[in-house]
């Protein structure tokens, strides 16, 4: 089951300039250190950092709260697997709130997808409810 969709577009050139006013005290207060290293790895420096952004705000709108009610932006991070694939992580008050949208009985599973076309990035969150398999059982009979 849906649990909870958000999405967010971000202007890569405002977080540009963002960037250039506040430069480490913006970096550090937004983004994890994994996050920061992979920005500053890539070409686009600006629009990866713009691609986290608007997965956080995307990921609170998921959870049903916005940036609002104590989720911090460090509490909502993206890291890529082996594959290139996007993951979102929640720890403190976004990773609270996410056990208290889960059902009994179910797990939690983030999915985030990124994606940009200069000025913009994008992102979408759904967060997905499912039945955890007790034993015996596979995760469809729990439905």
């Amino acid at each position: 089951m849906i649990l909870g969709i958000g999405t967010d577009l971000a202007n890569i050139e405002r977080i540009q300039r963002t960037l250039d006013r506040f430069g480490d005290r913006f970096k550090n207060r937004v983004f994890t250190s994994i996050e920061q290293r992979k920005s500053e790895r890539r070409l686009d420096v600006a629009g990866t950092y713009a691609k986290r952004w608007a997965a956080k705000e995307a990921c609170s709108k998921a959870l049903g709260t916005g940036l609002r009610m104590g989720i911090a932006w460090k509490d909502m991070a993206v890291s890529n697997l082996r594959s290139g694939q996007p993951v979102m992580h929640v720890t403190g008050w976004a990773a609270e709130r996410l056990r208290e949208i889960t059902p009994p009985g179910h797990e939690a599973v983030i999915h985030v997808t990124l994606t940009d076309d200069h000025p913009w990035a994008q992102a979408f969150v759904v967060i997905e409810a499912r039945a955890i398999a007790g034993p015996g059982k596979d995760a469809s009979s729990q439905a």
